[in-house]
């Protein structure tokens, strides 16, 4: 049986005094330990409000949220900080390193964080960890001498650097190009299996969403549809995450019919 790493009820959060905007209207959430799941829905709808909630980032208006059996309402300020620290790993769409600092001890900022000092099994944790995400000949390199997809990886390594129970990624390959994106999600998929930590991306790319194990869309501040894709076939995740105006489009090839899944505007397909 799942056991429930983080769960949230009734989750409200809301923004302004005057005049107030609701940002998560009455969300019900739970992740399992070592899930991987995706949130996709357009700008605006709650995503990135419902993971800094999540993440202890932000506490929510109303409703109650809990990571395993402790609610974060009775953690004082320094509890959660302390919290986020050990629990939570963080990979955002901006990877927020420190362009002096090397790979490496850009991976170590969390431990500095936490105790003030490293010793040498949390440095060789951090070697064994960018060594993992594939920059084993960068470990001394300035970050500001790596590639975007580099720096992104040193961001993942540090996201997992005081060994989280639950990653939490924020468009995490929105700056960098498709190759790159897919090392990075191959990336995770292979930490998530190995590590055995839990995953929660939210991303606006809808087939980066198929490779996930559960998606979870959003609108208006409400989740509309959660389901496990293990468990739907490969032309039903589809139809349940493609943009409205998608449809499809038959190719012919060597006199063979060929049915080719592409997006398609309605005013007709416009690509090669």
């Amino acid at each position: 049986m799942d056991k429930v790493l983080i769960h949230g009820e009734n989750l409200v959060k809301e923004y302004g005094t005057a005049i107030k905007t609701r940002a998560l209207d009455g969300v019900d959430l739970q992740l399992n330990e070592g899930e991987f799941a995706s949130i996709i829905g357009a700008s605006g709808c709650g995503k990135s409000t419902l993971l800094n909630l999540l993440g202890a980032l932000d506490r929510p208006t109303a409703g109650k949220l809990y990571f395993k059996d402790k609610e974060f309402s009775s953690m004082n300020e320094f509890e959660l900080a302390q919290f986020r620290n050990r629990r939570i790993g963080f990979i955002f769409q901006f990877h927020h390193l420190l362009p002096e600092f090397t790979a490496l001890e850009n991976v170590l900022i969390p431990s500095w964080i936490e105790s003030g000092v490293v010793n040498q099994k949390k440095q060789e944790r951090a070697i064994e960890l960018l060594e993992t995400v594939g920059l084993k000949d960068k470990i001394r390199n300035p970050s500001n001498n790596l590639s975007g997809g580099q720096q992104q990886r040193v961001s993942i390594a540090r996201a997992l650097i005081n060994d989280p129970d639950l990653v939490l990624a924020d468009e995490p390959t929105g700056n960098l190009d498709s190759e790159s994106t897919e090392q990075v999600y191959d990336l995770l998929r292979k930490i998530n299996r190995d590590l055995g930590m839990a995953f929660l991306i939210v991303t606006h790319d809808r087939h980066i969403a198929e490779k996930s194990d559960r998606i979870i869309e959003m609108k208006d501040g409400k989740i509309i549809s959660d389901y496990l894709t293990r468990s739907e076939t490969p032309e039903a995740i589809w139809k349940n995450i493609a943009p409205i105006n998608c449809k499809y489009r038959i190719q012919f090839g060597d006199g063979e019919q060929d049915e080719h899944r592409v997006c398609m505007p309605d005013t007709g397909y416009s690509g090669s």
